[in-house]
């Protein structure tokens, strides 16, 4: 009897760590090595198609730049398509500046590092999450 008892608490145990193992989402390490100097921080947001260019992400991170480089961490994304962009706040106002003539006065990129003229696109710079970790390089 003790011996069924215990199996059957094992069999449980191994299943509930199963199932916990199917929800844990991926993590997606995003790194920028080109910051043009330390100033300020990187601001970066993971979208949807719903949030793309719409201000907040479904995640918003920030870090500090050392040496020219950053690394973000977005932990437990469910799978699905994303866009991340991204922001050298150099003045720390948490926002993009522009030139008088609409230029952006910051460097910034996205995902698929697209580089356009013109306001970036949601379809250009998705990429899709499965079931694997990813590690993207984001250039400025």
């Amino acid at each position: 009897m003790k011996n069924f008892i215990l199996t059957i608490a094992l069999v449980l145990t191994s299943a509930f760590g199963f199932s916990q193992e199917e929800h844990k989402g991926i993590t997606i390490t995003v790194t920028i090595d080109n910051a043009k100097n330390d100033k300020g921080k990187v601001l970066m947001s993971l979208h949807t198609s719903d949030t793309f260019m719409k201000g907040k992400g479904i995640v918003d991170a920030e870090s500090e730049i050392k040496d020219g480089k950053v690394t973000i961490t977005f932990e437990n994304v469910k799978p699905g398509d994303y866009a991340i962009m991204a922001l050298h706040d150099e003045n720390g106002n948490e926002r993009m500046d522009f030139q008088e003539n609409g230029m952006p006065l910051e460097s910034y990129g996205m995902s698929n590092n697209v580089m356009s003229f013109g306001p970036p696109q949601y379809d250009d710079a998705k990429f899709k999450v499965e079931d694997k970790d990813l590690e993207l390089n984001i250039r400025f």
